[in-house]
């Protein structure tokens, strides 16, 4: 009987396998598969990825040949320490963008993350940057930050992999940086990007812009604004966005390529009787309204909620020690595959406990996998 298609497979079939073409004992698509399903069904290791697949033996062999078994764990180390992680998110990518272009993609946050028990004596923790698509759920890339630079040199190559036309870009104030802002415009996106004290000159000139609108009761600017409240958990929280819509007095202005709008928000946060206050600044690109920048601020912090939030809780990525880069960036890009998948499922339940019932339950464990071919046919 035909063994039945796991579509997993179609992926990353383009995969080139790293190792020399004679005498190996198992399938490189095969390795990658027992990978990838042993991370949707709770394996946080290489050890654990082997001891899933031994388990799960009679099931991957539905559509698997597995002609020699399980590999070991140090096999499954090996062979990812040989994958390029440029080629292995290469083939990652395209299938996100495919699903992307399917559902659309209308707003993506761009941040970065340390991988903090992965550093070893001669290099610092791993740290990558990451896009994520905040309404589909999507880890649309990653890259890592070379050694001896930081996260102002690894967006720039992050976003020149991504497909940003007609999508809204928001950066916390790291990326605040003209040639940023240049190449999220040369690609088709929008931005807002977070003006802290990095950029001095500009969060100066846009507090006092504020303060001369605010001195005349924004009568003759061209202004916004939108508000919100939020109670829960103890708490209260109070927003403000106001934007300025085609500012003037900003320095050198014409650097910031269609810098179209600046914006403030204020927040007052009360909790237990004590209330803090904060105001924040940040500047976009795009014609929009205050609610429409709100929102995206606002909804930025699901890349941490949604994605970096549930690598250290639900994949216990922080805790992880493989120290070996090119490992560690395709463990790393293993974990998002599965939360992206986990995410796309539908059901109740949070991503631990699809991970439990992934490890649990084979049918269950097949839809999430088989998400891989319907994702890209919606």
């Amino acid at each position: 009987m035909a063994k039945s298609s796991l579509s997993l497979k179609a992926h990353f079939r383009k995969l080139k396998d790293p190792r020399r073409k004679h005498g190996q004992r198992h399938r490189f698509l095969d390795i990658l598969v027992v990978a990838i399903c042993g991370v949707i069904a709770g394996a946080n290791s290489w050890t654990d990825i082997a001891e899933f697949g031994r388990r799960r033996l009679c099931w991957l062999k539905r559509f698997l040949d597995l002609p020699n078994g399980i590999p070991s764990h140090d096999t499954f180390e090996r062979v990812f320490q040989l994958i390029d992680p440029r080629m292995f998110e290469a083939c990652f990518r395209q299938w996100m963008l495919a699903v992307a272009e399917t559902v659309g993609c209308t707003h993506i946050a761009i941040d970065g993350k340390t991988l903090r028990r992965s550093g070893s004596s001669d290099l610092g923790p791993l740290h990558l940057v990451s896009a994520w698509a905040t309404k589909n759920h999507l880890s649309l890339g990653q890259v890592a930050v070379e050694t001896k630079s930081n996260e102002i040199t690894a967006i720039p190559q992050l976003l020149e992999l991504l497909e940003l036309r007609g999508a809204l870009v928001t950066i916390d104030a790291i990326g605040c940086q003209k040639e940023i802002a240049a190449a999220i415009r040369n690609r088709g996106g929008h931005y807002v990007l977070t003006v802290k004290d990095n950029q001095e000159n500009l969060l100066t000139d846009i507090q006092q812009c504020f303060a001369q609108a605010a001195e005349k009761d924004f009568e003759g600017v061209d202004h916004d604004t939108y508000e919100m409240r939020e109670e829960g958990h103890g708490r209260q929280e109070y927003r403000s966005y106001t934007i300025l819509r085609n500012p003037t007095g900003i320095r050198n202005q014409a650097a910031w390529r269609d810098l179209t709008v600046i914006g403030m928000c204020y927040s007052e946060r009360t909790v237990n009787g004590q209330t803090s206050e904060e105001a924040r600044y940040f500047i976009g690109s795009k014609t929009a309204t205050a609610r429409h920048y709100g929102n995206a601020l606002r909804n930025h912090w699901r890349i941490e909620n949604s994605l970096h939030w549930q690598l250290d809780v639900s994949f216990r990525e922080d805790e992880q020690r493989t120290r070996e880069r090119n490992a560690a960036q395709n463990m790393a890009l293993l974990r998002r595959l599965g939360i992206t998948l986990l995410k796309r499922t539908p059901g109740p339940g949070s991503i631990a406990n699809k991970r439990l019932q992934a490890a649990w339950d084979t049918d269950y464990l097949q839809e999430v996998v088989h998400r891989s071919a319907s994702l890209v046919t919606l």
